[in-house]
């Protein structure tokens, strides 16, 4: 029952990954899982002789900004567009819009990505792009702020504001 459990969580898991790739990404080369029945326990916990589940490697989309340098190299010198969600744990409206703009994002399938940059722990990059409340999501290509807004958008909004910020 054990061994079974496991592989659908290892299934499942190799599945999610897969699914967040653009469909050019994924072949058959790239996926490929092999869950044999395991005879014993001592040899499902032997390194060696785990199933062996091969996962494709797949771009992060969303990602919180470390520091002052992480920022400049992931967002200000990306070849993507990237949406900078400015946001603070303590914002009940930041904890709504936060999920959905992540999903508005994933949609794009690569195309765009999203930092998130929390606004006390980055006081100082807050203040430099001029946010005054949060959220506020700037979206930059190319190191240059193109778009904003304030506050929470519903999720076509979202969808129309992402769209705008890769140029379709």
């Amino acid at each position: 029952m054990a061994h079974r459990l496991l592989a659908r969580r290892i299934w499942t898991l190799s599945v999610k990954d897969v699914r967040c790739l653009p469909s050019s990404a994924v072949t058959s080369s790239s996926f490929s899982t092999s869950l044999h029945p395991v005879s014993s326990r001592a040899s499902f916990l032997a390194p060696s002789r785990t199933p062996a589940v091969t996962h494709a490697v797949r771009r992060a989309v969303s990602f919180n900004v470390q520091d002052n340098e992480d920022f400049t190299e992931r967002v200000i010198n990306s070849d993507l567009p990237v949406l900078v969600d400015f946001h603070a744990q303590w914002c009940g409206p930041c904890k709504i819009l936060g999920p959905r703009l992540e999903k508005a994002v994933a949609k794009q399938k690569g195309r765009v990505a999203m930092a998130k940059v929390d606004i006390d722990d980055h006081t100082d990059l807050a203040i430099e792009y001029g946010v005054s409340a949060v959220p506020t999501v700037i979206a930059m290509r190319g190191g240059d702020v193109v778009d904003r807004f304030v506050g929470i958008k519903d999720d076509d909004q979202l969808d129309s504001f992402v769209c705008k910020v890769i140029g379709q």
